[in-house]
């Protein structure tokens, strides 16, 4: 993937709806099951101290009601994704991964 629209179409395949929100602001109502997403963080190689390569990190959560959920699974079938926690709220629980791009 090369760049964030190609992320965004992804990620609605993987879910099979339209919701997936990218940096949502608080004022929007989210429909579950979703995908939140949003940049982290960019790792940088330097050689001869010029960036000659990067890669984006982003924080992908998925919230559902379903505690067996698929969605995480798919997710983890992603190149360079991996889990890093997992907790309930409101009633929703909630999967969060890193993957880099």
């Amino acid at each position: 993937m090369n760049d964030r629209i190609e992320l965004h179409d992804k990620l609605k395949q993987i879910l099979g709806s339209e919701y997936v929100y990218f940096q949502p602001p608080e004022s929007i109502k989210m429909v579950y099951p979703c995908i939140v997403y949003a940049i982290d963080d960019v790792d940088i190689k330097y050689a001869d101290n010029k960036p000659y390569l990067y890669a984006r990190r982003y924080i992908l959560t998925v919230i559902d009601k379903d505690p067996d959920s698929k969605i995480p699974n798919e997710l983890l079938l992603l190149p360079l994704c991996s889990f890093s926690r997992a907790y309930t709220g409101d009633n929703l629980n909630h999967w969060v991964f890193i993957l880099y791009i």
